[in-house]
């Protein structure tokens, strides 16, 4: 099958390519490494494969900075590290269904409106720091990227937050479950991450608030899931010790173990 082998071939040749043509210089990448300690936290195998993949995403994604902001390199390449966390293992394709990502300076106040059981519309204004829409694009509040080295210690990270979302949504639906392989694991997954959920969502009603996980995750099982792997992925010894069983599910799924 010589067809088969030489379309690898080309595909490898061209992300070889784009590495190179977006390649994150010493002194950029040091910075990250400083701004960020829990990529700063990780093995020099794994900091060299996420600055590689950070490279590929810097080259399939267009960033624009709303209302007139600037992206620069810096910025971009922040929300690049941060963004690949979850797919290091994955590749770069779990993020094929979008390309703009569009980053504002602050917090964003959205009008929204929701129809009631009697078909009678409410409208109300929400404030986001991130959002992700199926298809893209993926929008993010810099302020909060900037912070987010300082924030990891409330398991708060906002691209993660986002791009886990993304992941999500990779079966056409937000619901808390990314695309999985078999029936058999999307069955595994739904009945451990539903059974966590619910648990969560009784000690937030309980008025419980000394939790690793943000109280956000109770409002429905898809934002349990992304404040989940925040936490998974920027203070992932405490969310282990809190959430054992969800630990192991996302580091089967993830196919890393980042608590100590």
């Amino acid at each position: 099958m010589v067809l088969p082998r030489l379309l690898r071939s080309v595909s490898r040749w061209r992300e070889t390519r784009a590495v190179e043509r977006h390649a994150i210089p010493d002194e950029l990448w040091a910075t990250i490494l400083a701004a960020y300690p829990f990529i700063a936290a990780r093995s020099a195998e794994d900091q060299q494969a996420l600055r590689t993949l950070s490279s590929l995403f810097l080259s399939r994604k267009e960033f624009h900075g709303a209302h007139g902001m600037q992206v620069t390199d810096e910025m971009a390449v922040a929300i690049a590290a941060q963004a690949c966390l979850p797919i290091l293992k994955l590749g770069i394709e779990a993020y094929d269904g979008f390309v703009g990502i569009v980053v504002h300076a602050d917090e964003v106040v959205a009008a929204r409106e929701v129809m009631d059981e009697d078909g009678v519309v409410h409208q109300y204004d929400e404030v986001l720091t991130g959002e992700a829409m199926e298809g893209g694009p993926v929008m993010l509040a810099w302020a909060d990227v900037l912070t987010a080295g300082e924030s990891a210690e409330l398991a708060y990270n906002v691209v993660i937050h986002e791009f886990a979302h993304v992941l999500d949504m990779a079966d056409g639906a937000a619901d808390g479950v990314p695309l999985l392989p078999t029936e058999a694991a999307r069955e595994a997954w739904i009945a451990c991450i539903d059974a966590e959920h619910e648990r969560f969502a009784d000690r937030i009603d309980a008025g419980e608030e000394d939790t690793v996980l943000d109280p956000y995750g109770a409002e429905a099982v898809e934002e349990f899931f992304a404040v989940a792997v925040e936490a998974f992925f920027v203070a992932p010894d405490a969310m282990r010790a809190e959430h054992p069983a969800l630990y192991e599910l996302f580091a089967g799924y993830f196919r890393q173990t980042p608590a100590n």
